[in-house]
């Protein structure tokens, strides 16, 4: 593995690792009324209200700032692309080590906003690991450590974040905000690294325009192109479902059975090393057997039957076992369906369709933010169960969707045997 990539796949390692890292932590801050982040006085109805608030403003700062960002990167290159996604983590990181200090929600909610309008690495770091694949066979195996590095942040971010804040594992110097710092350190060094070791002198631009309505014209110009509407449509079930289990997993997980930081933190552990398993086992193993529709088929019907797992399980070690088959599921369908998009697109379309998905997935974390807070409010198994039904959706659209030719194609192949993306504008 080339240096080049391995600071690519570190790109998008501490993008995600800043999920894992904050969620246990926010969970606690907002959930736990022992914690005095808010009044002793706030209702749990009030609480699942701002912990929704608080996620779905991430979101929705992604959504804003991604895909400008990622078709930005086709523009002013990928190197200062990622540079300043950096920049805007670390203020972020900043931003939430003050709020905690001061115990103020809503310089939380800033420092929330402009890390998630500043996160759209993954895209481009994606977008920069297909410039440098030789062939489709390397481009496959570029989108498995792709999954792989995000699997892995999702792994160290629940360790940072569940061991730095626990004074039963490392005592008195453990705080709140002693992940941040480490997180802000981690985030410094990742841009040393990019600076100095990625060069994208070669990667062919476009001309610059400042265009404020980036992220909308993107999503716009998919009505143009059939074969990616009818792929963006699953993947947008798909990650719906799937992000609904993700954020609301530590609140319900506390709101049931009490559980604490570390032990949410765990949780997310648990996902991430299944993510990575199958990212880095399973991907190629059933990449010579399975079909892209038989893995989404499949995939989308597991996290179905994971949201409603979860909701049985009576507690304890037990309720890992949705959360580790959803990590499975997860690991397995996301490659798949990033390849899918990879191959409806021409070469010079690899920055927006990565942005497409990357704002698909970000839309779809906030609206799901948004319903699944008030939701839990009324019925904390509420949006488990409506992300169950979503996963019915999504299997009944694929029937439906995926007849047109050229996407009945591509979901036929197998990820080995797949052929090079489309020219533009193919349908």
């Amino acid at each position: 593995m080339t240096f080049v990539k391995v600071a690519l796949l570190l790109v998008i390692f501490v993008d995600v690792m800043g999920q894992g890292l904050i969620f246990p932590i926010i969970n606690t801050l907002i959930m736990d009324p022992k914690t005095p982040f808010l009044p002793s006085s706030t209702t749990a109805s009030a609480r699942s209200f701002d912990y929704g608030l608080i996620m779905a403003v991430f979101y929705i700062g992604w959504f804003l700032g991604a895909a400008y960002i990622s078709k930005l990167s086709d523009m002013i290159g990928r190197k200062r692309a990622i540079l300043i996604c950096l920049a805007g983590a670390f203020l972020g990181y900043v931003l939430t080590i003050l709020a905690l200090v001061y115990s103020s929600f809503w310089l939380l909610v800033l420092g929330r906003a402009i890390t998630g309008f500043t996160a759209g690495n993954q895209p481009i770091a994606q977008a920069a690991l297909v410039d440098i694949s030789r062939d489709v066979s390397d481009r496959a195996r570029n989108m498995g450590l792709a999954t792989a590095a995000l699997s892995g942040g999702l792994i160290a971010g629940p360790i940072i974040g569940g061991v730095l804040s626990d004074h039963a594992i490392i005592g008195s110097l453990a705080s709140l905000q002693l992940p941040f710092y480490v997180a802000a350190a981690l985030i410094a060094a990742t841009a040393v690294l990019i600076a100095t070791a990625y060069s994208d002198a070669d990667q062919p631009r476009k001309p610059f325009r400042f265009e404020p309505w980036e992220i909308f014209l993107i999503l716009w110009r998919v009505r143009k192109r059939p074969d990616i509407m009818r792929i963006s449509v699953i993947f947008f079930l798909f990650e719906f479902a799937l992000l609904t289990f993700y954020i609301f997993m530590d609140a319900y997980l506390t709101e049931r059975f009490g559980t604490g930081t570390f032990g949410t933190a765990m949780a997310m552990l648990t996902f991430g090393a299944c993510v990575a398993v199958s990212g880095s086992v399973l991907v190629p193993f059933l990449g010579a057997r399975m079909t892209f529709r038989s893995t989404v088929y499949v995939t989308q019907a597991l996290i179905g039957l994971a949201c409603l797992a979860l909701i049985v399980t009576p507690g304890g070690v037990v309720s890992y076992l949705p959360i580790a088959l959803i990590g499975f599921a997860f690991g397995v369908g996301y490659p798949a369906l990033l390849s899918m998009y990879s191959l409806s697109a021409a070469e010079d379309e690899q920055g927006w369709v990565m942005g497409v998905n990357i704002a698909l997935s970000t839309l779809g974390s906030a609206m799901t933010s948004l319903i699944g807070g008030e939701a839990m409010a009324i019925e904390v198994r509420l949006p488990f169960l409506y992300a169950a039904g979503v996963s019915l959706l999504s299997l009944l659209l694929i029937g439906l969707l995926w007849r047109m030719p050229k996407v009945r194609r591509i979901a036929a192949l197998r990820p080995a045997a797949a052929q090079e993306p489309a020219e533009a504008g193919s349908g």
